[in-house]
């Protein structure tokens, strides 16, 4: 019996020993969290979305790895918003980051619109959970508020320990060689918002010194004051663009002014890197926001002519090179399995940017449209990619809705944070999706928004399986049948731009993705209810809104001297500490 018991109990022991490794979930708290986006890409530039053109084996290596989202969709169609909505898991209209004009996007580093300093980002929860955290790359949600250094919108002021990148956009003005992309209707509205003012003014002064009607010294001096604003604005967008916008920061310090793009890569993969090294005893956050691939698709020698789309096929390429050296990073540390990686795209790939025959923006595959498109699929399905070895099921294909905005209760999740009480957060946590805890998003209904204006609306019917898709207003493409509004540069939100529906525009996503085919009470017998449903969700959402302040109105948009990030004496503002390092 003794024999028996001994031999039992070393069986046992060796039967444990022999075990292959496996990591509980449970057991690993706070892991690290690294999140790749992507800027313009859109779903079809990637391998494993389809693409078979373009070579990105480190994006697909990710999915293989860990699990893709198919049906994962951006807040907005534009940066701005977008990111906003990202950091903030709420929709930009809930923080004022969505416009009611026409200017959709912050323009200038010496604006004073940017994402508001009382919004509470993900990265703020995990810094209080003590979290080292990072943000590399591209802001674009602001800098200061009423004076040149009091960085309101910066990065360190939304939770980020460290950044190092461009707190505004990559641009083709910051390339001497390419054409000005600042935009030529924003141009030509700024000179005539400035010839309007400026008359204001002069008959406002002609009534002071005639008697003819009477106006206060305040009033005249306030008209001056904006008539010089707007002028200094408009002249400042032809001469002083790369001066002013593109330029490189560490922290709160200017490091090149303007940048020098000849090594804005290898320096933006470099930091990312000794982040990774230089914060690997304990957890941290690393949000990668890639320059690639904005115009003017800035590409080393290295990968020049080497894909078969031209520049942005190139670029495309480069950014997936940039992912495999952080992964590989993360595995030469021995931080793989205790590591959650991201990647996705801020909206889908811009159709219109085009040089003659050059194709400068992206490829949003089956799905209709593009950039600057609230409703239609191309302009908000985005790839997203998780990835945590042990903890999410490898090979894995969701086909669920989901959204950017889920990053942030995720996030916080994982950190062992807790949700602000004192606001909506549309976002959901992903996890138990993703570990197939559950089997459908916990998203009834997404809103698809063009600035203030909502487009279009998501109902994913989980008993039947139906995900439909109720368009309010579209775009109208010119020319007519294009697929995007190629006179425009990107489609409008409002305006002669846009077609108005009632009913709306009716489809079924799981059986018609690209939306090709609308359906009418006479095609789909469910068509009255679906539309009364979507409805009454739009009715109690509008209900959870709030007023905010409009980060993207006129004024906040407009350039402001004393606003402006400068290296030197204002405006003699250029520097290269990168070089003197």
């Amino acid at each position: 019996l003794l024999c028996f018991r001994t031999s039992l109990a070393t069986s046992l022991i060796f039967g444990l020993l022999l075990q292959p490794p496996h990591t509980q979930p449970s057991t690993i708290t706070q892991p690290n969290i690294v999140l790749l986006m992507a800027d313009d890409v859109g779903i079809g530039d990637v391998g494993c979305y389809g693409n078979d053109t373009i070579r990105t084996p480190n994006i697909d290596r990710l999915a293989k790895e860990g699990v893709k989202l198919t049906q994962h969709i951006a807040a907005a169609p534009l940066c701005t918003p977008s990111r906003a909505a990202f950091l903030t898991g709420r929709y930009p209209i809930r923080s004022g980051m969505d416009a009611i004009n026409n200017y959709r996007v912050i323009f200038w580093n010496g604006a004073s619109g940017g994402l508001p300093p009382n919004e509470t980002t993900f990265a703020k929860i995990l810094q209080q959970q003590g979290y080292s955290t990072g943000l590399i790359g591209k802001w674009h949600q602001g800098v200061n508020c009423k004076s040149r250094n009091d960085h309101c919108h910066h990065p360190l002021n939304h939770g980020f320990d460290y950044f190092y990148g461009m707190p505004f956009t990559l641009i083709s003005d910051c390339q001497p060689t390419e054409a000005p992309e600042m935009d030529r209707v924003f141009r030509g509205k700024l000179w005539l918002y400035t010839q309007m003012i400026g008359l204001v003014t002069l008959t406002a002064a002609l009534g002071k010194l005639t008697g003819l009607f009477p106006v206060h010294w305040k009033t005249l001096t306030c008209l001056a004051g904006f008539s010089l604003l707007f002028f200094i604005s408009w002249f400042s967008s032809y001469g002083f663009v790369q001066h002013w916008n593109c330029i490189m920061m560490r922290n709160h310090e200017i490091t090149e002014q303007p940048m020098v793009t000849d090594r804005t890569t290898s320096l933006i993969l470099k930091e990312s890197i000794s982040f990774i090294k230089g914060n690997k005893h304990k957890p941290f956050l690393l949000f990668l926001s890639f320059l690639h691939s904005h115009t003017p698709l800035l590409t080393t020698e290295k990968f020049l002519g080497r894909s078969h789309h031209g520049l942005y096929g190139d670029n495309v390429e480069e950014m997936d090179w940039m992912v495999g050296q952080v992964l590989d990073a993360i595995d030469d540390e021995g931080l793989k399995n205790t590591t959650l990686v991201y990647f996705a795209s801020d909206h889908g790939g811009w159709l219109e940017r085009q040089e003659g025959n050059r194709q400068l923006g992206g490829w949003n595959g089956i799905y209709r449209g593009g950039k600057g498109m609230g409703g239609w699929e191309g302009g908000i399905r985005v790839p997203g990619i998780f990835r945590w070895p042990g903890v999410l099921p490898a090979g894995t294909v969701i086909n669920e809705p989901t959204s950017l905005m889920d990053i942030y209760p995720t996030a916080v999740h994982l950190a062992g944070g807790v949700l602000p009480q004192d606001r909506v957060i549309d976002g959901r946590d992903l996890m138990p999706l993703l570990r197939g805890a559950i089997q459908h998003s916990e998203h009834e209904f997404l809103f698809h928004y063009c600035g203030v204006h909502l487009h279009a609306v998501r109902w994913h019917q989980k008993d039947s399986g139906a995900i439909w898709k109720a368009h309010y207003v579209t775009p109208i493409f010119h020319p007519p049948g294009a697929g995007a509004c190629y006179n425009r540069g990107v489609c409008p939100c409002f305006g002669e731009g846009v077609t108005h529906h009632a009913p709306p525009l009716l489809f079924d996503l799981s059986r018609d993705p690209s939306e090709a085919k609308p359906l009418s009470a006479g095609t789909e017998p469910l068509f009255d209810a679906v539309i009364r449903q979507i409805g009454r969700a739009v009715e109690e959402h509008r209900r959870t809104l709030t007023p905010a302040p409009e980060q993207l109105s006129v004024y906040n948009v407009v350039w402001k001297p004393w606003l402006q990030p400068c290296c030197g004496t204002f405006p003699l503002c250029w520097c290269d500490k990168e070089t003197d390092n």
